[in-house]
């Protein structure tokens, strides 16, 4: 786990080949066809990845049942499997549980979306604070697709989402069986650094036109959760003439901070996390790994701490 651009991926590919691993992808990006480059996909070999196509709207209870699946294939072929990515809601999903949520209801969401039409987004949101103040806060008030799905919740069930969440789970996985690893920069500013640096590769490499590609299918829309994906929707902004390319850039940029953000506000709360703390090398700076057994301290690349780990204390 970790944060965006912390070096998540490259360590899992060493694990997998110094561990005989298979790797699992937790991104909800990655599992879209076509959202190469500004997904940052890996060429090495992932489980759920390009898997639907973007006008799809995929789901968390979906990659539960896909991720169990998948997990058992690697086990019965006698291989460890490791999960990677950043979509920390699918990590919590399956290894804490869903909430049963209700179906669509058509004429309650047609009843929202007419509300959209006549009010404003805005006023859609100021109905949902006012019935479910959590899950407001939460959602930002032009994400139309999440605010019509919270009031329609509440409509349909006279709860809210937050008291869903809360009622009785099942996870889908022991969460004993899995040990719990994140990787980032100590400092922030490190992590910031490599998120620009990384958008600006991206756009030298094609982003722009890939999103156009996309774009110029026909049946995409900025609502859908393939293109709202950080830098999609920004780059798609300005292809509908929103905003300059290089206030889109700079919005990508920013959009991809509030992520790693966000990313870092769930896995605080993660329960036995051990973190991997890195410098702008890359290299090993502290872990919790270490903390326990000093013999750890003297390695400084992360795949090596981590593999060493495991041989002392196997799963």
């Amino acid at each position: 786990m970790g944060p965006t651009a912390s070096g998540k991926t490259n360590l899992a590919i060493a694990l997998a080949e110094a561990l005989d691993g298979e790797l699992i992808s937790v991104d909800s990006a990655l599992v879209y066809r076509g959202l190469d480059i500004g997904s940052a996909k890996p060429a090495y070999p992932h489980h759920l990845m390009d898997i639907c196509d973007p006008v799809e709207a995929y789901s968390a209870a979906r990659f539960v049942t896909d991720a169990v699946d998948a997990i058992e294939a690697v086990r019965r072929r006698g291989r460890r499997p490791i999960l990677v990515g950043g979509t920390m809601l699918y990590y919590n999903a399956l290894l804490k549980g869903l909430a049963a949520m209700p179906g669509a209801h058509p004429a309650v969401r047609n009843d929202i979306a007419s509300m959209a039409a006549r009010d404003g987004w805005p006023a859609v949101h100021r109905e949902l604070a006012r019935v479910d103040p959590e899950s407001a806060a939460r959602i930002h008030p032009n994400h139309s697709q999440r605010l019509s799905r919270a009031l329609e919740v509440y409509r349909v069930t006279g709860k809210t989402l937050t008291q869903l969440h809360q009622q009785d789970q099942t996870s889908a996985l022991n969460i004993a069986d899995a040990l719990a690893i994140a990787i980032a920069p100590l400092q922030r500013e490190v992590l910031h650094a490599r998120i620009e640096a990384r958008f600006r590769e991206m756009m030298r490499c094609g982003f722009l036109d890939e999103v156009r590609c996309l774009k110029e299918r026909g049946d995409l829309h900025a609502d859908l959760p393939a293109i709202r994906a950080v830098g999609y929707r920004q780059l798609w902004s300005h292809l509908e003439g929103e905003c300059s390319l290089e206030e889109a850039q700079e919005r990508g940029v920013i959009a991809t901070r509030q992520l790693a953000k966000r990313q870092f506000t769930w896995l605080r709360k993660w329960p036995d996390l051990q973190w991997i703390h890195t410098d702008a090398s890359g290299a090993v700076v502290e872990s919790d790994l270490a903390k326990n057994n000093p013999v750890f301290a003297q390695n400084t690349d992360p795949a090596d701490l981590l593999f060493n780990y495991l041989t002392y204390n196997p799963m």
